[in-house]
C-alpha cells in the first residue's frame, strides 16, 4: 500500500481556529445547560415550599380564627421562655410586645424573636369549652422565630382548668421535649421574615406608636386587647440557589383573620 507522504494535516493556525471554535461551542452548550439546570432548580425550590405555604395558610387561619384576643404577654407562666421579659425575675414570661406593624427578620442563629401571642378557649375531650363560671378557660399560644432552624414555631401554654381535665399539653423546646411536654409545633421552614399588621373591626390600621404621652413621649396608643380585631400576617420564605450566580427563590403566604373578640 502506497503511503501518502504529501498529506500535510492541520497547520498551526487551522488548529488554533478549530480549538477556539470547539471551546466556544462547548461554552455555549455548558452555559445553556446550566441555565436550564438553574431554572429547574428555582422552580423546584418554589415547588418545595408550595405545600408548606398552603399548609401554613390553613394552619394560621384555623388557629387565629379561634383566638379570643392577641396578648401583650403570656399570663400562664412558661418555665422555658425563649425570650423572657427583662423585668420579670421569675423568667417565666415572654418579652412584652405591642400592636406595632412591622417586618420581623429571622434572627441570628441561636437567637429567637417573638411574633404574636394570643389566647383561645380551652376545649375538653368532648369538644366543649372548659368553663370557669360563665366564661371559658383560656389557653395561650406563642408564635416565634427560631434563628438556628429558620423556622416559625408555636409554643402552647395549656391552662390549668382543675378540676376539669384539659387535654391540651404545654409544649417545650425540642431539646427538652418529653411525652408530657411535646416539642413546639413547626409551622414553617426556610423563613426569611414575618410581617404583621393590625386593624380595628372597621378596618382602620392599629398602631401602638400612633399616640404618645405628651409628658414622657412614651407610646400609649391603641393596643392588642382593646383595639385589635383583625390581624394580617405575611410569611416570606427563601431557599438558596443551588448554582452560583442564580438568585435565591422567594415566596410569600399572607393571611388576614378576624378575631373572636369582635
Amino acid at each position: 500500500m502506497k503511503l501518502l507522504y504529501n498529506h500535510k494535516g492541520f497547520t498551526i493556525p487551522e488548529l488554533i481556529v478549530v480549538m477556539t471554535l470547539t471551546l466556544l461551542f462547548s461554552s455555549l452548550v455548558l452555559s445553556f445547560t446550566f441555565d436550564i439546570w438553574g431554572g429547574a432548580s428555582q422552580l423546584q425550590n418554589s415547588s418545595d415550599t408550595l405545600v408548606s405555604r398552603q399548609n401554613l395558610g390553613d394552619t394560621l387561619r384555623n388557629r387565629l380564627n379561634a383566638a379570643t384576643t392577641l396578648l401583650n404577654q403570656n399570663s400562664i407562666p412558661d418555665p422555658n421562655t425563649m425570650v423572657s421579659e427583662p423585668t420579670d425575675a421569675s423568667g417565666s414570661h415572654w418579652l412584652r410586645i405591642h400592636a406595632v406593624p412591622q417586618t420581623i427578620p429571622i434572627p441570628a442563629s441561636g437567637s429567637y424573636t417573638p411574633v404574636i401571642y394570643y389566647s383561645a378557649p380551652a376545649i375538653g375531650t368532648n369538644k366543649q369549652f372548659l368553663m370557669r363560671g360563665s366564661s371559658p378557660y383560656q389557653d395561650e399560644f406563642i408564635l416565634y422565630l427560631d434563628g438556628a432552624k429558620k423556622q416559625l414555631k408555636l409554643r402552647v401554654l395549656a391552662v390549668d382548668a382543675s378540676p376539669l381535665a384539659n387535654p391540651l399539653k404545654t409544649s417545650c423546646p425540642t431539646t427538652i421535649a418529653t411525652p408530657t411536654c411535646p416539642r413546639d409545633h413547626i409551622l414553617a421552614e426556610d423563613v426569611l421574615n414575618v410581617s404583621t399588621k393590625y386593624f380595628s373591626k372597621s378596618g382602620n390600621p392599629v398602631n401602638w406608636n400612633d399616640v404618645k404621652d405628651p409628658e414622657t413621649g412614651a407610646s400609649i396608643g391603641p393596643d392588642f386587647s382593646s383595639d385589635v380585631e383583625v390581624v394580617e400576617m405575611s410569611v416570606t420564605y427563601t431557599k438558596r440557589a443551588v448554582i452560583k450566580g442564580r438568585s435565591d427563590s422567594r415566596a410569600q403566604t399572607t393571611v388576614r383573620v378576624a378575631l373572636r373578640n369582635g
